[in-house]
């Protein structure tokens, strides 16, 4: 497993990491056994880092990593987790220094540990960049010996953007996918500049990039790609990447055409986003040990030829970009 330094952290992390939202909930049903088998395939592979949050299974999410990061024992994964959707409503007005704390004591009982590693404001509310307060009430968090880093997980550029004029701000987690492009034409240059972590999200745009779903594939009436098609539940753009999905599927017949014999398209596309030197870290999800291995393999792949690059770029342009470039 290939590393990468983790921004201006002193970190290095494996190049792909562990999103672990799939064994928490919203995914269908995922087996406490598959749980743990997935991240232990994972961490096997080399992985040390793995993304989780407190709303993933009210709390589950966090819990299965405990339990994996207790039965090995030896050097533990950097664990970044996120808080801020417990709110209800999910409002700017509730990011006070009180429910920041709260939500961070309960990740640290979920988690087992006395200090978090890295905590992420997830997809607050647009106001909350412009509430420096918020941001300071994070630094106290740190200097209380709570948190090591903090950082912001976003749902569009801009806000990727004003997070990172916060100085202590050590990471942004974004989408990027062969169906999200936008984050390289600016974002990433400055992230940089910053030295700023990049952790790249819904990595396949919910499945889709793994070229296995069709037009009659159904999904359990609990997984958000049954019931977040349009926005219903939370930002559409988490769900398919925002690309509506006969759109998505037939761009997907054209990058299968891509993909080198040999690999899965899964892998081809987390070598896409390898590609990018900004990325830090890539956290595809994984309900069970197979799909683990399978994305963790990626990191060995060599880099994709320019001719590839270029045919998913028009693709992007030509019949991506008109249903998500300015909206995230």
């Amino acid at each position: 497993m290939q590393q990468r330094p983790f921004g201006n952290t002193g970190k290095t992390v494996s190049e792909i990491g562990f999103g672990a939202w799939a064994i928490g909930g919203a995914w269908g049903d995922v087996s406490k056994h598959d749980a743990k088998s997935a991240l232990h395939a994972a961490l096997d592979q080399g992985t040390n880092f793995l993304d989780t949050a407190d709303v993933y299974g009210d709390g589950r999410s966090e819990q299965f990593i405990a339990e994996v990061l207790k039965e090995r024992g030896g050097t533990p994964p950097l664990v970044a987790t996120k808080i801020g959707r417990r709110l209800s409503p999910h409002v700017a007005d509730g990011y006070t220094k009180e429910n920041l704390t709260g939500f961070v004591e309960r990740s640290l009982r979920n988690l087992d540990t006395d200090c978090l590693d890295l905590v992420q404001l997830h997809c607050p509310p647009p106001a909350v960049y412009y509430q420096p307060e918020v941001f300071g009430y994070m630094d106290e968090l740190v200097a209380a010996g709570k948190i090591r880093h903090y950082g912001v997980s976003v749902e569009k550029v801009e806000e990727g953007l004003k997070a990172i004029a916060y100085p202590n701000v050590a990471s942004v987690q974004i989408i990027f996918n062969i169906f999200r492009q936008r984050p390289a034409s600016l974002f990433f240059a400055e992230a940089q500049k910053q030295g700023v972590a990049v952790i790249a999200r819904v990595p396949l745009a919910s499945g889709l990039l793994t070229g296995k779903m069709n037009a009659n594939t159904a999904f359990a009436a609990d997984d958000h790609r049954a019931f977040n098609r349009n926005g219903e539940a939370f930002d559409v753009g988490e769900t398919f990447a925002g690309v509506p999905y006969e759109v998505a599927l037939s761009v997907v017949e054209d990058i299968r055409r891509l993909v080198p014999e040999g690999i899965s398209m899964a892998q081809f596309a987390l070598r896409w986003i390898l590609m990018e030197a900004a990325v830090s870290t890539v956290i595809p999800g994984a309900k069970n040990a197979v799909q683990a291995q399978s994305n963790g393999a990626a990191s060995g792949l060599p880099p994709l030829s320019e001719p590839s690059m270029a045919a998913l770029r028009a693709l992007y342009v030509d019949r991506i970009a008109p249903h998500v470039h300015q909206r995230w």
